[in-house]
């Protein structure tokens, strides 16, 4: 496990659909606003903007001394020297990210609506893990609700830290952290918005 502090404020890139330089602006002003962790998604099966863009912002967050995720793609990850990535259901094992990333790398698991994945993954070695979606997201729609009770039980039960995500605004995001959410990832909360500065502000400040 890497030790490295999870909590704050968790920005996940949304869909690139302009320039690399847009994307890393985007995200040099979450970071500037306050974003601790910065995790690069992008679904598409184009390689080589997704090379480009991670080694990019993984520069940017070096820069920045922000721990920089890669979204399912352990190699991309290896490849671009990331912090280490973020892992669901249909992805690597833990274990074999583990294996090819080191000990140091910081890996996430996605849960869901689940505890029992999440006590799997605090025993199989994760740094931390990932519940949601808490409220409506126009990201994942169809995505499982999960809810306060789930934090509050993870909070009791778990030693590592709890990310909450899922249509999460400045203003019902402290009901997640006083359920026991560490930290708070967003996506179209921060790169859906026209000032993404002054919204990673508002973030922030509710830490």
């Amino acid at each position: 496990m890497s030790g490295r502090p999870i909590n704050g404020l968790y920005v996940v890139t949304a869909e690139a659909d302009g320039q690399s330089g847009d994307l890393v602006a985007g995200v040099k002003q979450a970071v500037i606003g306050g974003a601790r962790l910065v995790q690069y998604r992008d679904k598409s099966f184009d390689s080589v903007r997704r090379t480009r863009d991670a080694f990019a912002l993984a520069k940017l967050c070096r820069m920045h001394e922000v721990p920089f995720l890669i979204n399912d793609d352990v190699e991309l990850a290896c490849t671009v020297a990331a912090d280490g990535v973020h892992l669901g259901a249909d992805d690597a094992t833990l274990q074999e990210a583990r294996s090819l990333l080191g000990q140091a790398a910081i890996i996430g698991i996605s849960c869901y609506n689940h505890f029992d994945l999440a006590r799997q993954a605090e025993e199989a070695g994760a740094d931390y893990v990932a519940f949601g979606s808490f409220f409506p997201s126009s990201t994942k729609p169809d995505a499982v609700p999960a809810s306060l009770e789930l934090l509050r039980c993870a909070r009791e039960s778990l030693h590592i830290p709890i990310v909450a995500i899922g249509g999460i605004s400045p203003e019902n995001g402290g009901k997640l952290i006083d359920a026991g959410a560490d930290a708070l990832a967003v996506i179209d909360g921060i790169f859906g918005q026209p000032d993404i500065l002054a919204v990673a502000q508002d973030y922030a400040r509710i830490f």
